[in-house]
Parts: C-alpha cells; sequence; structure tokens
C-alpha cells in the first residue's frame, strides 16, 4: 500500500502565525511522548513510523511549502511538487500519476491518500491498513474512514451508509460533500459518518479515470498541461460520482485542528513563548512568537497570538471568523522557515520614493549552506551567535560573534554554518520584500519528486 499525504492551505484561520508560507501543519504548537513541540506534520510522521507506512509515502504540496517540509522531517522526505497550487483533485492526480509513470507501480496498487495535519491516536494509521483489504474483498472503487458526527457541521463530507459486505465494512449509499446545515442533520439522523479526508483506491481506477478524462497519465506530460485543470476537490470530482463506495468506521479520537478553538483544546499548556497568565484564569492561552512578553490578567475564554505578522486577540468560540477580517493584508510574511533555518522581519520601512530599509534575523542551522545571490541592493551582515564560514569572490574566511560585513551592490556569497549561527542583516534597496520572499528558495525541479538534494 502506497500513502499519498495533502500537504496545503493558506493557513489564514490561524493567523497571524500561519500564512502563505506558514501552514497550520508547521506550527510547533504540539507536545510530543517527549515533552518536545512539535508540529501537526511532525506528529503525523511519527505517527506514519510507527505503523511503518512513511516508507511507502510521498508527500503532495506547493512549491512555497518545500523547504519547510525538509525543514521539519529532514532531507530524505519524498516530495511531489504542484507546479501551481491547485485543489486536492488535481494534486491526487499528479500523485497517482507519478506513482504510476515514474515509479513503475502496478495498477493493482492501492493507494491511501490522506491530509498531512489529522489529529489523531496511533491506531488511526492502523485502520487506514484495512481500507486495503476492504478493497481488496469487494470490488469497490474507494473505501472511505469516517466518524461519527459531533454536531451538523457544514465543513465536512457526509458518508451515508447502506449494508454491511463481508469483513464488516459498510456499503456506501451515498456521499454528500459539505452539505448545508439544515441537511447536515438530516443525514445525521441518518447514521452518516463525517468523511475524515482518507480515500483509497486501486491505482487503475485513477488511471483510467484520468483516461476518460483525457487527461495525461505521464508525468512530465501532465506537469505541462496541469495549468489547464480544474481547481476541484477530490471529494466532487470523484468520490459524490463514484458507483461504489467502501467506509470503515473510526471509533478513536479524531480532530481537524483548523481554528485556534479546536487548536488551543489541544496544547498541554496555555502559554507557549514569553507569556504569563494570572492565577484565576483557567481557558485562556497566548502563543508567543515575538521576544516581548505579553501578560493576561484575569480575561477568560481568550486567545492571545503573536508573530512578526501581527497580533491577534480574539474569544474562543469567535476565532473560525478569522479568515474574513485577514484577506485584505497584502505584505509578505514576516517569518519563513527554509531547509537552511529560518528568517525573521524585525524591522521594514519604505520611503515614498520607494527606497526601502530592511533588518532581518537569520538562523543558520549547524551544517548548513545559506547562498545568497547578489540582487542590486547593499547589505550589512552581523554575526550574533555562533561561529562558521563566509565565501566572497572564491577565498573562504572564518566568522564568528561580533564579525560584521558590508557587501556591495550585485555581490554573491555563501555563508557555512559551523555551529548554530544567528546573524542580523540590514539591506538597503528597493524591492526587498519581494526579493525577502525568494532569498534562499530552491528553484525546485517538477519533473522528480525532492529528496535527499539538500543532506
Amino acid at each position: 500500500m502506497r500513502i499519498v499525504l495533502l500537504s496545503g492551505g493558506s493557513g489564514k484561520r490561524l493567523w497571524p502565525l500561519s500564512n502563505d508560507a506558514r501552514s497550520k501543519q508547521f506550527l510547533k504548537v504540539l507536545k510530543n511522548e517527549h515533552g518536545k513541540m512539535e508540529s501537526m506534520v511532525q506528529r503525523v510522521w511519527r505517527q506514519l513510523r510507527k505503523a511503518n507506512l512513511a516508507d511507502q509515502a510521498i508527500i503532495a504540496t506547493s512549491r512555497s511549502q518545500v523547504e519547510m517540509l525538509h525543514n521539519q522531517l529532514g532531507s530524505k522526505i519524498h516530495v511531489v511538487v504542484e507546479p501551481e497550487r491547485k485543489d486536492t483533485f488535481p494534486a491526487i492526480a499528479l500523485a497517482a500519476v507519478y506513482l504510476y509513470s515514474v515509479e513503475g507501480c502496478g495498477l493493482d496498487e492501492i493507494v491511501g491518500v490522506l491530509p498531512v495535519d489529522p489529529f489523531v491516536e496511533d491506531h488511526f494509521f492502523e485502520t487506514i491498513k484495512e481500507l486495503e483489504q476492504g478493497l481488496e474483498e469487494t470490488d469497490a472503487d474507494l473505501a472511505l474512514l469516517g466518524v461519527t458526527p459531533t454536531y451538523p457541521s457544514e465543513k465536512y463530507g457526509y458518508i451515508v451508509p447502506g449494508s454491511k459486505t463481508p469483513g464488516d465494512f459498510i456499503k456506501v449509499s451515498k456521499f454528500y460533500e459539505k452539505p448545508n446545515e439544515t441537511t447536515a442533520k438530516k443525514l445525521i439522523h441518518q447514521q452518516a459518518l463525517w468523511n475524515c479526508g482518507v480515500f483509497s483506491f486501486r491505482l487503475e481506477y485513477i488511471i483510467q479515470l484520468l483516461k476518460r478524462k483525457n487527461i495525461p497519465v505521464h508525468y512530465d506530460a501532465l506537469l505541462k498541461y496541469y495549468g489547464q485543470l480544474q481547481s476541484n476537490s477530490f471529494d466532487y470530482e470523484v468520490v459524490e460520482k463514484a458507483s461504489s463506495i467502501i467506509a470503515i468506521p473510526y471509533s478513536g479520537y479524531w480532530k481537524d485542528l483548523g481554528t485556534w478553538n479546536t487548536l488551543t483544546d489541544e496544547m498541554e499548556t496555555p502559554v507557549i513563548g514569553n507569556g504569563v497568565i494570572s492565577n484565576d484564569v483557567m481557558t485562556s492561552c497566548i502563543v508567543n512568537e515575538l521576544e516581548i512578553p505579553l501578560i493576561l490578567i484575569g480575561v477568560e475564554d481568550i486567545v492571545v497570538a503573536a508573530s512578526p505578522d501581527g497580533l491577534l486577540v480574539t474569544d474562543k468560540k469567535s476565532s473560525h471568523k478569522i479568515k474574513e477580517y485577514v484577506s485584505h493584508f497584502q505584505d509578505g510574511p514576516m517569518y519563513e522557515e527554509y531547509w537552511w533555518g529560518w528568517s525573521r522581519v524585525l524591522d521594514y520601512c519604505k520611503k515614498e520614493e520607494g527606497e526601502e530599509t530592511l533588518t532581518e534575523k537569520v538562523h543558520l542551522s549547524a551544517g548548513k549552506n545559506l547562498n545568497v545571490q547578489g540582487n542590486g541592493n547593499r547589505e550589512v551582515w552581523t554575526v550574533t551567535e555562533g561561529e562558521g564560514t563566509l565565501v566572497l569572490n572564491d577565498e573562504f574566511s572564518k566568522v564568528g560573534i561580533g564579525t560584521t560585513l558590508t557587501i556591495s551592490a550585485g555581490k554573491t556569497y555563501s555563508w557555512k554554518a559551523g555551529s548554530d549561527m544567528k546573524l542580523i542583516v540590514i539591506r538597503s534597496g528597493k524591492h526587498l520584500m519581494a526579493h525577502r520572499s525568494n532569498n534562499g528558495r530552491l528553484d525546485v525541479d517538477l519533473k522528480r519528486p525532492v529528496y535527499s538534494k539538500y543532506s
């Protein structure tokens, strides 16, 4: 069985920590079994390893998330990169075609698709293995995983059960994707299950479907054709139209941590970062990525989240509304993770004539390289922590705490960290924020999955 993890999303519901460059699955707000902070994607990858599924997994993602995936999961993960960000049907089609035409998987191969960020117990991934058994024992086109709804949500697909098949699989009589609340209530009365976002199918089913739609089934050809694919969900494009579907009920814990309300429920500590909550407050939380302290006194059921991108104060129950308020913010992300480390904007100024000044704090992880392509701006770098090597004009020089370097416009140079390094860089020139988004970014080769390239 092959596993495809879908890593997408723009992350606006968990603003200001999440943004277009850092979606919710990358926020390190959960604790693992050793008490160390980890992200949702790190948690899921750890659980896949426990279930012996990680070696069979590939991650379908966008260009903007490749470096962050390598930063958090390591350099050897298998990543298939969309040429442009679309919905789940194009992403699953691309991954399926890669398995078929590049890896040479047989048409009888069972593929399981799941989101990269479900908050579940370990045995959730053992249940996913049962989907393979269900498809092998029946003639079903698709196998789904469902959980019992807790309220009439409009966010999920609903699996309406029919008769049982041998092996206690449920034959699905109907699938409804994101019905309105009234319809959702009726479906719950019919013992419908929420779809967990998990799909399983024989590779042949998707390949034949693509052929019928005249969509290329060879990877390089599909990359070129990708822009012509409609941005549609797999649920609408495939599941609602499938003639034979089975489902397995999942009785364990399952939660979508898509809002500050649901996410903070699973945080083991009410304060992450520099903050204090008064003793009389029981249900409020602070998540602070800034170096300034935050203090909460006497206010219940609120979330205060702070990052270089902004400051949020919200009642927990109202936190799902945040997307409608942040859509007009046009500034680029002030914090980004890369395969070599991370960078954070400390100060930014733009004058009327277009001249800009940008001050950043840069973390370069031990053993990593940061190659900087000169872009016509003047830069002043100061090493504040750690030691390493600078390569400039083909000359190597040792650098350490207190080293200051002024780089004239257009110079290309490289830093290599001997230990974890922190640097302050002050840039002056034009289009600095635009250049920052590309600084250190990979020129991703879409024709082959990205893995073990940066070790």
